[in-house]
């Protein structure tokens, strides 16, 4: 097999998102901030004005969530998210003393701080939650947060994607990040051919979310450059799945050489980082430069207790353009009003669990 490859393949990237795991591990004082009492408080005060005065929390803008002192920080954060190492950590919410609907609140009213909360399924919960809805991810409809199974590496459909960690598994459900620019340099180095193949559309399944005159699979790359920034585009399951359709663009046996790779090198010990989430923590992750992923787990028998974590989608603004391919997932690519996913009749909601 030769590894020869065109004069056209991009040269390797080394810029603040291009990290190894065990490194950034060693880190950790650098990417996780704890909450000081003083900005709970801001924020707990922020939060039962919204639910006093009974807005629609979908609804909500920054302005309408005023925090004077928090606010310079979560500027900073968003700068780390886009320019720097690609996710942050926020610890410290004492989401004991909350019901979920305010430790929602809080967390959106972040997130409004952040960027513009999207829709992140067809039924337009700008507010998600992921647990294990006893699902499989063999059915073609099914989104693989709805199951208890590994998710593998990928990215969602929106700038960043932020998690508030309400219940963690009786065992397993560990968060695991990895960056997408040294998934590509050691690509770069090792299989230069291969490389080549994953800068070329490769068919996405949408799962039956599928916007009014879409296809029901995407044709995005798995890496993109467009105007000096490399932006990655990943869900291997749904890679896959999107075979089942005739008309989509055959995996050949060196696309699923390339793919296998791909996720050997985002699975590498040398490359990805682990964390537990635990309640309280909130972590914010960019998905243009990082892919997530989190492990299998085992959960209580006891409902009030099995796992369960908040999800926001977030368009941020000030962020990197995109390639226009990207309007088929993200709907446009005009910066800070992109992502989510709206199909026909998707009214914008969110849903409290009762």
């Amino acid at each position: 097999m030769t590894n020869t490859v065109s004069n056209k393949l991009p040269a390797e990237v080394h810029i603040p998102s291009t990290w190894y795991g065990p490194g950034m591990a060693n880190r950790q004082n650098e990417w996780t901030q704890t909450l000081t009492p003083a900005e709970i408080t801001e924020l707990e005060n922020a939060a039962e004005q919204v639910l006093a005065s009974g807005q629609n929390i979908a609804t909500l803008t920054p302005e309408q969530f005023p925090l004077p002192a928090m606010g310079p920080k979560l500027t900073s954060l968003r700068e780390e998210l886009i320019q720097g190492r690609g996710f942050a950590l926020l610890r410290g919410l004492p989401i004991a003393k909350y019901n979920e609907q305010k430790a929602g609140t809080i967390f959106y009213g972040i997130g409004t701080h952040l960027g513009s909360p999207r829709s992140q399924n067809a039924m337009g919960h700008t507010l998600g939650h992921v647990r294990d809805l006893g699902k499989k991810s063999s059915d073609p409809n099914t989104r693989i947060y709805q199951t208890n199974e590994r998710q593998t590496f990928h990215t969602d459909s929106s700038d960043v994607v932020g998690l508030l960690c309400l219940k963690t598994a009786k065992v397993g459900g560990m968060s695991l990040l990895v960056s997408a620019s040294a998934i590509f340099n050691e690509m770069h180095r090792q299989r230069p051919d291969l490389l080549e193949l994953l800068l070329q559309p490769i068919a996405t399944d949408r799962r039956g979310e599928i916007p009014e005159g879409q296809l029901p699979y995407l044709l995005i790359p798995v890496f993109s450059f467009h105007k000096g920034y490399l932006t990655v585009f990943y869900q291997r399951q749904y890679i896959d799945s999107a075979q089942r359709f005739e008309e989509a663009p055959r995996l050949t046996p060196r696309h699923v050489e390339a793919l296998d790779m791909f996720d050997r090198l985002a699975n590498d010990p040398m490359l990805s980082l682990s964390m537990e989430l635990v309640p309280g923590d909130m972590q914010f992750v960019y998905n243009h430069a990082l892919l997530h992923d989190r492990t299998g787990f085992q959960d209580w028998d006891e409902p009030a207790e099995k796992r369960h974590l908040l999800r926001l989608w977030l368009s941020i603004p000030g962020d990197r353009p995109l390639p226009e391919v990207f309007e088929s997932r993200f709907g446009t690519v005009e910066i800070g009003n992109r992502g989510g996913i709206i199909v026909r009749g998707t009214t914008l909601t969110i849903p409290w669990t009762v």
